[in-house]
């Protein structure tokens, strides 16, 4: 009986070591991902006429959420 119970002991731990791995290697990959992605923002801000297309993203992004909220008033009357 003993012996069962040191190999389920043994089995979990074994298993918590891979879960603690995976994680590990989660918290590893989204810290490469942030860093790629910080970088290619600083990459673009160097680009020629980016403050311009930013305004033209704000803009879109401003018709698109009065579009939207025009479809749900609309919505919200039926």
């Amino acid at each position: 009986m003993k012996g069962e119970k040191q190999s389920r002991v043994d089995l979990l731990e074994k298993k918590i070591e891979a879960l603690i791995r995976v994680v590990q290697q989660l918290l590893d990959e989204n810290a490469y991902l942030k860093d790629l992605s910080v970088g290619t923002l600083e990459t673009i801000k160097l680009m020629p006429n980016y403050e311009e297309a930013i305004e033209v993203l704000k803009q879109k992004a401003a018709e698109e959420l009065s579009k939207g909220k025009e479809a749900d008033s609309a919505g919200a009357d039926s």
